[in-house]
Order: structure tokens, then C-alpha cells, then sequence
């Protein structure tokens, strides 16, 4: 478990140390990060707490989505899909309110139009408009005043292909998605897509880096698979962090432990990736447990031992909220993300 946050601005009167943190994930673990980061991006109040800030706010999101609202688009109009990337930017908005709703609004009816988001045909607009997903999402993200930057993985059409333990190949998120078969290796087809140099940029300058959570074969790792991302998180100073999934996830993690979960990520990614962990202690009720099984899934197995082995200092919270289904409790995960660097290691590109 970490401490509390220190608040030092009484004892010294200078502000805390202001952070550049990229996050890397996808689907809605991404968005909900991001939901919590925003909170401790800097303002004025935040700038004299003592607290550590943050100054620059960074989503590296997956772009291989070929289901729904998105695969659609991405087919009709040759573009990348718009929903993961609509989540994000919605989830990072200073006005969680009206125009939130709006990009998130979903049409039930409609020759052409149900089934999509406005926000998704937002940017398909402006990416007809402009010529570029990328300037289609920066444009969006100044409409919307987040408090972060949104970078696709690569701006490069892919898809995902899989190899199963029993030697099938399955190609497609949406067919991955479907598969039964346990997951043994995942490629992007084509392999040799480049990043955009923002996003080389943002995790050469990075404070803090975490990946996850989020689907780890069709949201996470795919991520690690654009060539000179694993390598630019190797070389830079950040102190890496995995948010691990609470629950294990039908045809992509069923049976996968804490640390299966890391060693799939170092093992795609061809490094080792994270210094640190955060992991949830917090035990599901009864009722969530049961209708997880209906499907075969349950919560991940924390294998402390295992993890440290790895080279991985595991962090313990209560980070388990329930609805519908079982989702990081934000505030909490983002709080301690917080908390970790106010009292890790100092590292040359932390600023004070």
C-alpha cells in the first residue's frame, strides 16, 4: 500500500515537482486513467499544495479496433478508428458535461447512422476535412479543452493476428475477440509501422509511464508492437508502472496471473518493461464473482513472488469499484500513481 501524499509547500514554500506523464493503454482502462490523471493536471490551487503536478499529460492509444461504430468507419472511409481515441479525449475534456455527452451521444436509429457515436463521425469529418487523423484528433481535443494530448500508436492502417497454442492464426480484434483459443504470440500486420515522432517524443521526456490497464492482447500490447515504442520506453528516465487488470478477460487472459500479465508485455515488447506495479487487494462481492464465472472469468491472481522475481516492486490498493461489471476505482489509482512519484527515486528529468 502507499502512503498518503505528502504535502510540502508549509515546510519548504515551493511547489512540488511538476511531472510529464504518458500513459499507453487503450479501451476504456485508458479513458478511465486518464479521467483520474486530469484531476492533477496543473492549476493554480494544485501549483502552491506541495503536491506533485502534472505538467504535460500524454494518451498513447491502439488503433486496431475493426468492430462496430469504428470498424465500420475505418472500412467506408479508409480511416482509423475514432472510438478509443473519442473515449480518451472525451475522458481528458475540461467540460464533462454537455459536450461530453454529445461526442459520446449514440444514435439508435437511421438509415446509415445507428449504431454510430457523434463523436466518431466527428472525426471522421474532420479527418476528411483535414487530410489527417492525427490533426483530426488535436483539432477535437482543442474543441473539447482537455487537459492532455491524445497520440494515435501509428498513424499505419493495421490489424492484429494472433497464434494460438494449438498452431491456428487468427487475424482481426473482432475474430481475436471471438477466438477460444489460449493466445501464444500477437503481431501487427503490417510489423514494421512507425510511431508518430509526438509520441517518441512525449515518452523520451516522460516522468512517468504506465501501461494498462486494459485488454492485454488487443489493447495493451499491440501498443509495444509499433516499431521504436518499446525502445523509447527502455531509453527513457520514467519510472514505468503496469496498472494490472482486475478481473481476467474471456478469450485473452482467462487463467493469466499478475505476473503473466507483465511477462506477455516484456515478452512482446522484447525488454523489460516496469519498475513498479499497482495491483488490487480488494476482494469482488459475491454477486460480481458469480456473474464473472458465468463466463470463466475471475480475479486475477496476485502472485507477489512471481512479480518480484520479475523486477517488479509490487504496490497494493483498494482500486476495485463495482457496477455493471468491475472497473478501477479512478480517484484511488491516479491518487497513488501521485503518491509513488512524490516519494520514488530521484531521476534526472523530474523537476522540482
Amino acid at each position: 500500500m502507499l502512503p498518503q501524499l505528502r504535502t510540502n509547500s508549509s515546510e519548504t514554500g515551493k511547489p512540488g515537482p511538476e511531472l510529464r506523464v504518458v500513459a499507453i493503454g487503450g479501451g476504456t482502462g485508458l479513458s478511465t486513467l486518464l479521467k483520474g490523471l486530469k484531476r492533477y493536471v496543473m492549476t493554480p490551487a494544485l501549483a502552491t499544495s506541495g503536491q506533485p503536478t502534472i505538467r504535460e499529460l500524454s494518451g498513447v492509444v491502439t488503433v486496431s479496433d475493426d468492430g462496430g461504430s469504428s470498424g465500420r468507419l475505418r472500412k467506408e472511409f479508409n480511416m482509423l478508428p475514432p472510438g478509443d481515441v473519442r473515449n480518451c479525449i472525451v475522458a481528458l475534456s475540461e467540460d464533462e458535461a454537455l459536450l461530453s455527452k454529445l461526442f459520446q451521444h449514440r444514435f439508435q436509429k437511421g438509415s446509415g447512422l445507428e449504431g454510430h457515436s457523434f463523436g466518431n463521425l466527428f472525426l471522421a469529418a474532420l479527418t476528411s476535412i483535414t487530410g489527417d487523423f492525427a490533426e483530426a484528433v488535436r483539432l477535437s481535443s482543442e474543441i473539447l479543452l482537455t487537459r492532455g494530448h491524445i497520440y494515435p500508436a501509428t498513424m499505419s492502417s493495421v490489424e492484429l493476428e494472433t497464434l494460438l497454442e494449438d498452431g491456428t492464426r487468427v487475424r482481426g480484434e473482432t475474430k481475436i475477440t471471438a477466438s477460444k483459443g489460449k493466445i501464444r504470440e500477437l503481431v501487427l500486420v503490417p510489423a514494421n509501422v512507425e510511431p508518430l515522432p509526438q509520441t517518441l517524443e512525449a515518452i523520451a521526456s516522460a516522468d512517468l509511464i504506465t501501461i494498462g490497464p486494459g485488454s492485454l492482447f488487443t489493447s495493451l500490447i499491440p501498443n509495444l508492437l509499433v516499431r521504436g515504442i518499446p525502445e523509447a520506453i527502455a531509453e527513457s528516465h520514467a519510472i514505468k508502472v503496469f496498472v494490472c487488470n482486475l478481473m481476467t478477460q474471456v478469450n485473452e487472459s482467462l487463467s493469466l496471473t499478475a505476473a503473466d500479465h507483465i511477462r506477455a508485455l516484456n515478452d512482446h515488447a522484447g525488454i523489460r518493461l516496469f519498475d513498479y506495479t499497482l495491483l488490487n487487494r480488494k476482494a469482488a462481492s459475491p454477486e460480481m464473482k458469480a456473474k464473472y464465472a458465468l463466463e470463466g472469468a475471475s480475479q486475477i491472481v496476485v502472485d507477489l513472488d512471481a512479480i518480484e522475481a520479475l523486477g517488479v516492486c509490487p504496490l497494493l490498493g483498494d482500486y476495485l469499484e463495482e457496477g455493471e461489471v468491475a472497473r478501477h476505482a479512478t480517484d484511488r489509482v491516479a491518487h497513488d500513481l501521485m503518491a509513488l512519484m512524490a516519494q520514488a527515486p530521484d531521476r534526472e528529468t523530474i523537476r522540482s
